[in-house]
Formats: C-alpha cells, sequence, structure tokens
C-alpha cells in the first residue's frame, strides 16, 4: 500500500531524514520507533504532504505522491493525526470533527461517518456539542482521532497518540486502534511508548538520527537487546 524509498529531507542546513525506506501493506499495523529528534513526525508530515522531501520516492496505492498537496493526499486515503492533538478549541466536537470530512459533500454519507466515528468513541457523541478545548486530554485524544476517520482513510498515520494520557486512558487508546484496524484501516503508528506499539503492531521500524537501524517483526524487536536497552526500559 505505501511505499517509501531513500526519503531525505532537511529543515535548513539540518538533515532530518537521511536516506529512509519502508514499506506497509494493506491491513497491517507497522510503528515507527525512535527517540525525540529522530525522524519519525518528519517521515509522517513528508508522506502527508506537509513537508516535502529533497530527495527519495514516496508511493501510496502505486501511484507517486511527492509533491502532492495535502488535500489531494487525504483525498486519496491518507489521513494523519498529528503530535498534539490541534483541535480547534472554540468549535464544537461535532464542528471539529465535521473538518475532518471536508470532501464529503453528501449529507447522508457525512451523517454515517459521524454514527461510524461515534461507534469508536461513544464518548463524543455526549460531548459532540461540547467545546473542544474543554474536554479532557484523552478525550481531545479522541477528537483528533476521529477527525481523522471522518475522511475515510486507507491509511491511518498516527503520530504519539498515547502522549501525556493516564495509563487507563493508554490502554482505551490502544483497545480503539486495533478495532479501527481489524475493521481495514492500514495504520502507521509513531509512539514513543514502544511497549504498547509492539504490542499493537506487526512489525517494526527503529528510526534513529535520520535513518533506519533496525526492521523486524514486533516478537523480533521485543526480544532485541538494543531495542530492550534504549527503548523497553532495560
Amino acid at each position: 500500500m505505501l511505499k517509501v524509498k531513500e526519503i531525505q529531507l532537511r529543515y535548513g542546513n539540518t538533515p532530518a531524514l537521511k536516506g529512509v525506506s519502508l514499506d506497509v501493506a494493506a491491513e497491517e499495523i507497522v510503528t515507527l520507533l525512535g527517540a525525540n529528534g529522530a525522524g519519525k513526525s518528519s517521515l509522517l508530515r513528508a508522506i502527508s504532504g506537509l513537508v516535502v522531501p529533497s530527495a527519495g520516492v514516496i508511493e501510496f496505492l502505486g501511484a507517486r505522491i511527492n509533491g502532492f498537496a495535502t488535500d489531494k493526499i487525504v483525498s486519496m486515503g491518507i489521513s494523519h493525526v498529528p503530535e498534539g492533538r490541534h483541535l480547534y478549541p472554540q468549535m464544537t466536537v461535532k464542528e471539529n470533527l465535521e473538518m475532518g470530512a471536508f470532501n464529503c459533500r453528501d449529507r447522508g454519507e457525512l451523517n454515517r461517518r459521524f454514527e461510524e466515528v461515534f461507534l469508536h468513541f461513544p464518548v463524543l457523541k455526549t460531548r459532540s456539542k461540547q467545546l473542544g478545548g474543554t474536554l479532557s486530554g484523552g478525550e481531545q485524544q479522541m477528537a483528533a482521532m476521529g477527525r481523522g476517520l471522518m475522511a475515510k482513510p486507507q491509511l491511518f498515520l498516527l503520530d504519539e497518540p498515547s502522549v501525556g494520557l493516564a495509563p487507563m486512558v493508554v490502554k482505551e487508546i490502544g483497545s480503539i486502534i486495533v478495532d479501527i484496524n481489524r475493521q481495514g484501516t492500514t495504520i502507521l503508528l509513531v509512539e514513543q511508548n514502544a511497549r504498547m506499539a509492539l504490542q499493537l503492531a506487526y512489525r517494526g521500524y527503529v528510526l534513529e538520527t535520520g535513518r533506519i537501524a533496525l526492521v523486524g517483526t514486533s516478537q523480533e524487536l521485543l526480544g532485541n537487546e538494543h531495542v530492550i536497552k534504549a527503548y523497553l526500559g532495560g
């Protein structure tokens, strides 16, 4: 479904990605692990068109998408939930969700998308008229994910969905990610909580200082000595 080939990306004179390659097959959960500053968010931003790589190729469903505008990439079937949620605080939950369906002009289809999101996140239905800025951290993360799902993505890019959340909420978010995947959505997950990410994912990549350092199944990475020491707390 997704093929990233030798992507390079710079911010001014600072290299962020140094020839990164990875692939994600349809209906997989693939996780991308790495320390802060390793380039994980930059890679998601490149895939979704928020930044333009200086070299390399990004292909989605066989089509090269380098240089495409973000709205076109969304319309092709890629949805990106960035780190930090980025809700509109003075808009209601329902209005925030509707922003994710900017490419939907059919009211019946829009209502079906709302109901699908509310099945994953029932709390959002009860909070639908509440302002986004008044939600708890966990509810804001659910709203951000719900907004991404409103675009009906084939590929869902999730950047740090558990950051700053209580352990019970993290567990709930993990279960929802699995449910979304079981319903046919492919997921590329960036996550600081490496143990949770590897428990959810089929395969993983470890990104270090802009390069892929390790690749393997989740079980292989959970048993890798370097991963254990660097990302799993010893």
